[in-house]
């Protein structure tokens, strides 16, 4: 059975013997039209007849021999060889000395291309190296014409043989990046399937140990949370594989290859978020990357920064947070949840007014008319951070793109 390298370069070998074929009929004709025009330059026209016959039958049956692989031997590019040289040796014989054109034209083209597809640029070479030999040692004179006639064979030879090597070459190393891609895909999704049982025994574990007053338990809830987010993380950072993510608290600096990178280089929100996050924040995501540019980036993690350190201030510095990330292909919402009590009816306008963080509405839509790549051409898009309806129950705020034509 057939490597899989071996089976692509036999899938282009057999696309290029199909081109072949087609050349071969097409010089065969011409090769036929000349032979009847010039019909009264040929000395021994009965024998004339007898090699125009044989290119025939032979044309025919290297068609048929090509067409498989199996058929593709090493003897039968030999023989094709060898008829093209008898082609053109004979035509002395069957013109006279004093001839111009031999009997064959450019039927010999066939065995040298047929020899660059089997042996690349080195069979091209050889092949037109003997064709060429024999044309040039049949003639009386050789004139610039035939020199010429040489050269271009010579030259086609190589470039051919070239030009199959290199697909050859292409089609093998795209089988191997295929298979690597189908292997990968693969392990990808058998490490999803374990990772989320991981990541649920994680959680029952951190829900179970908050539940419990046993100081241990406790901690190995702490433990659990830790690990858990750790985890979505090494997830994430394994499907944005295109994408550097931010690591390091909300809002800090960037470091090493992220201090270079650009600032609008699109990054993976959902992938920053999960490395960004404490043990005590819940991210959940749409389970792919969410890549917005890496300016958009920056002002969300900022504004989602900002909720989580209300949580952590008005509720408790252990306080639980739950951030959702949903992707509507031209809005990406964020939201962040707590268990805090919420905002009384009525007073999250006065909260906001009097500089309360709970009742905070902070607007992020860039000023001066500046436009985010995200969204198409010739829209702006706004990013607002903003408190539950009044008596809404928990507090939520949510960070949302807006697009403005």
């Amino acid at each position: 059975m057939p490597t899989l390298e071996a089976a692509a370069r036999l899938a282009v070998e057999d696309r290029l013997h199909r081109a072949l074929a087609v050349f071969r009929l097409v010089v065969t004709l011409n090769t036929l039209v000349l032979t009847a025009w010039r019909w009264d330059n040929f000395e021994r026209q009965g024998w004339t007849l007898v090699a125009i016959a044989v290119l025939l039958a032979w044309t025919v049956t290297v068609h048929l021999l090509y067409r498989r692989a199996e058929g593709r031997t090493t003897w039968v590019h030999v023989v094709d060889l060898v008829l093209a040289v008898l082609a053109l040796a004979v035509t002395p014989l069957l013109k006279g000395a004093d001839f111009n054109a031999t009997l064959p034209g450019f039927w010999v083209m066939c065995a040298v291309l047929a020899w660059a597809v089997r042996w690349n640029w080195r069979g091209g070479v050889l092949a037109a190296a003997v064709v060429s030999t024999v044309d040039l040692s049949i003639r009386p004179e050789i004139t610039q014409t035939n020199y010429g006639n040489v050269f271009l064979l010579m030259l086609g030879g190589a470039l051919i043989g070239y030009m199959c090597q290199s697909l050859q070459v292409m089609a093998s190393e795209r089988a191997v990046a295929e298979r690597r891609a189908a292997v990968a895909g693969e392990r990808a999704r058998l490490a999803r399937a374990v990772h989320d049982g991981v990541l649920q025994v994680l959680a029952l574990v951190q829900r179970k140990g908050g539940t419990e007053a046993d100081a241990d338990w406790a901690q190995l809830a702490g433990l659990a949370g830790e690990q858990e987010a750790a985890l979505r993380a090494l997830i994430h950072a394994q499907d944005a594989w295109t994408i550097a993510s931010v690591p390091g608290p909300v809002g800090a600096p960037r470091v090493g290859l992220e201090a270079d990178a650009p600032d609008d280089a699109p990054r993976d929100l959902a992938g920053a978020l999960e490395q960004a996050v404490g043990p005590t924040v819940t991210v959940a995501t749409p389970g792919r990357a969410v890549v917005l540019p890496g300016a958009v980036v920056e002002a969300l993690m900022g504004a989602v920064g900002a909720c989580l350190d209300n949580v952590r201030l008005h509720v408790g510095l252990t306080a639980p947070a739950w951030v959702l990330v949903e992707d509507h292909s031209d809005t990406v919402v964020v939201s962040v949840r707590d268990e805090g009590p919420g905002h009384p009816r009525g007073s999250a306008g006065r909260g906001a007014r009097a500089g309360s963080p709970r009742g905070a509405v902070l607007d992020l839509r860039p000023h001066g008319g500046d436009r985010w790549p995200r969204g198409g051409p010739h829209r702006r898009l706004g990013y607002r951070v903003g408190a539950d309806a009044p008596g809404a129950g928990p507090g939520r705020c949510h960070v949302k793109e807006d697009a403005h034509a």
